[in-house]
């Protein structure tokens, strides 16, 4: 199939125009207005509003009972984060910022459009501009609106922009690559006094720091050494004076997995413990554990024609397997309803240590847009070919 050649001023000129109007999870308007009227320009059928702020594009190819329809989702918030980069193309909202690539996303996605919009294809493509992906409800809003229906969706592919590897670089593997994410809310509920008379007390604070030891050894003595596995308390909140021993103290962290035994019992050890130890010290404690989102897990098929892809636009020695994180994605929500895979494209400057994502220094080497764009393109015609 002959397709346009990648527009790559166009795709920096839309990326840094996203990175300096950012917008959080559920707040994406400028954003999904600016998606929506590029897609209608292009000619596909468009909805707003799917998953309150969530786009979707549709462009209709070659039908009958073999024609397939294939998801690609590019996610589009931000983060509350403070620029620290001085660039031309700096955040212009004020504690708000790009520090995880989703800027490029966007404009990937968009230029996949742009690149799809005039061939003929043996088959559907949707595409998903989806919100909320930083706190794990995009995804699962977009699906209740009914994204995988009419027509319904027969594989879903998605990549992310990956600091952690230079550019010019392709990572995917079968089987679970970011796992899941798990957020808990601990109240210890003690007696407040005096900070002069402990022993009048029952000291929340005190109860708080052998909840945080006991929570660690849940993955170094609960956990199959074999099960990957992260506990991380994230905050602890208690008390407003130097001589007062407060009532009442808060902790709140998260559980990461790959899925498995420790998946499972995650919700229960973590109650046990920080009651167990809260009442053997005669307070009480209440435990709130939610799921946010499961562990991404790529199909071994999907997987295998995605990399056949990567290895075509970066050669298969920059083609790279293993790559996991305990970081977390709600793209595992569409895998988990229909096959596909999910691929890491390198982004940080060749030669240079990628500055972190969710860092306030966080940027990308934007050459890596090009690539990503032509590893999705290529993949869904790929896709849709083999599946004619």
């Amino acid at each position: 199939m002959n397709l346009p050649p990648v527009d790559r001023d166009q795709l920096v000129a839309t990326r840094r125009d996203l990175h300096q109007h950012p917008e959080l999870g559920f707040e994406e308007r400028r954003t999904s207005g600016l998606v929506a009227e590029r897609l209608e320009r292009l000619g596909y059928a468009v909805r707003t509003g799917v998953g309150k702020t969530g786009v979707v594009g549709l462009r209709d190819g070659a039908s009958g009972a073999k024609a397939r329809c294939v998801l690609i989702r590019a996610d589009m918030d931000a983060l509350p984060i403070e620029e620290a980069n001085d660039v031309p193309y700096r955040s212009q909202a004020a504690g708000k910022m790009h520090a995880c690539g989703h800027d490029g996303h966007v404009a990937i996605g968009l230029e996949v459009a742009r690149r799809l919009h005039a061939a003929f294809l043996p088959g559907s493509v949707k595409l998903a501009f989806q919100p909320a992906e930083e706190i794990s409800n995009g995804a699962e809003a977009m699906i209740r609106d009914g994204v995988l229906d009419a027509p319904k969706v027969d594989a879903a592919f998605g990549i992310h922009l990956w600091n952690d590897l230079p550019a010019g670089t392709i990572a995917l593997m079968p089987g679970p690559v970011m796992a899941s994410v798990d957020e808990f809310e601990i109240t210890i509920l003690g007696r407040g006094g005096h900070a002069a008379a402990p022993h009048q007390t029952i000291d929340p604070v005190l109860i708080a720091a052998h909840v945080v030891t006991g929570l660690q050894s849940l993955v170094s003595r609960r956990r199959n050494p074999f099960e990957e596995g992260v506990v991380s308390v994230t905050q602890m909140h208690a008390g407003h004076a130097f001589n007062v021993i407060p009532g009442r103290a808060d902790l709140r962290g998260t559980v990461r997995t790959f899925g498995g035994k420790f998946y499972d019992e995650a919700p229960q050890l973590v109650e046990d413990t920080a009651r167990g130890i809260a009442r053997a010290f005669g307070a009480d404690a209440e435990v709130r554990y939610r799921r946010l989102s499961k562990p991404l897990v790529n199909d071994a098929k999907m997987t295998s024609l995605m990399k056949g892809v990567a290895q075509d636009i970066v050669g298969p020695e920059r083609t790279i397997d293993g790559v996991r994180t305990m970081g977390g994605e709600d793209m595992s929500f569409f895998l988990a309803r229909v096959p596909g895979a999910f691929a890491f494209v390198g982004s940080a400057s060749p030669g240079r240590k990628g500055s972190p994502h969710h860092s306030p220094t966080f940027d990308i080497d934007e050459e890596s847009l090009v690539i990503g764009a032509e590893l999705v393109t290529r993949t869904v015609v790929k896709y849709l070919e083999q599946s004619a």
